[in-house]
């Protein structure tokens, strides 16, 4: 994935936005590292599996999240303001990346 800088504005996320992704991610964290400490274990594969499947749900959870809110304000800003074009692609890309 490269690295982009977008001519286009943000739209800040609100603290309360921020603190509940960053809650989110946290306990994502918390959960890999679970997954560490059960490989050191000499765990089940299946228990790290099925751990290892729900890391996976809920990051999509949380990159739905990202790609909801940035449907309704940039992309529907960048509609509004005759850009449409441009942002609909980049989101078109990012959805593809998202269900491989």
């Amino acid at each position: 994935m490269g690295d982009f800088m977008h001519d286009h504005p943000v739209t800040p996320r609100t603290d309360t936005e921020k603190q509940a992704l960053e809650n989110r991610l946290k306990r994502i964290e918390g959960q890999v590292r679970g997954i560490q400490k059960m490989v050191e274990e000499d765990r089940y594969c299946v228990d790290i599996l099925v751990q290892i499947s729900a890391i996976n749900a809920a990051l999509k959870k949380v990159g739905f999240s990202i790609g909801e809110r940035h449907m309704k304000h940039c992309v529907s800003d960048a509609v509004q303001s005759g850009n449409g074009d441009e942002a609909i692609e980049e989101l078109m890309e990012i959805m593809k990346q998202f269900s491989k």
